[in-house]
């Protein structure tokens, strides 16, 4: 979440520095787009997206402002369909079994599993392991620098988010090499 546009390029820097080249940025605020558009022309290491995608018009704006790919937090086909026809990879959320066989319908298997803790987390997916094989997660929402680990050892799990890497605090003080450390502490979890 960037809510001052000064901040996006620092702040992508950092995660850079850290080792983390997928940043998601979200469209929670009103400097979600510039950010996108100002990490795409200044970063071309980075591999910037559109997160919180609530609608194609969400997906249509990123994608122009040069977001690589689209997080949604949940599913719906016509978000799916916007997606494919602007050639944005997307990372559709679920929370329900039946959000999920919607999505795999319509072509999805590699899917946000959001809000991951409060919709029972690791339990979760461990249950849904043996129906849902061919389908891969990104559990996010709740997941912490000391849970991480343990979503990434399932074998459904393919990555984790979570906004321990950027805190709102080092952010707004401008704490750069804060946020490089979380980044590089969590390149040294994932192996």
């Amino acid at each position: 979440v960037i809510d001052r546009l000064q901040d996006a390029l620092p702040l992508a820097e950092a995660l850079l520095a850290g080792g983390v080249k997928v940043l998601e940025v979200t469209l929670r605020t009103e400097a979600g787009l510039p950010a996108i558009e100002a990490i795409a022309r200044h970063l071309p290491e980075a591999v910037v997206g559109v997160g919180t995608v609530l609608n194609a018009d969400d997906a249509r704006r990123a994608s122009e402002a040069g977001a690589r790919f689209a997080v949604s937090p949940g599913y719906t086909s016509e978000i799916g369909s916007a997606c494919k026809w602007l050639n944005l990879p997307l990372l559709p959320g679920v929370a329900t079994s039946s959000e999920i066989m919607r999505a795999l319908a319509d072509g999805f298997s590699f899917l946000k599993l959001f809000p991951a803790e409060a919709v029972g987390g690791i339990p979760l997916l461990k249950s849904w392991a043996s129906p849902f094989g061919a389908v891969s997660f990104c559990p996010t929402g709740g997941i912490t620098a000391a849970t991480a680990s343990q979503y990434l050892a399932l074998p459904n799990v393919r990555c984790v988010g979570g906004s321990w890497l950027t805190p709102a605090d080092a952010v707004r003080e401008a704490d750069w090499g804060r946020i490089t450390a979380l980044a590089l502490a969590a390149q040294g979890m994932m192996g």
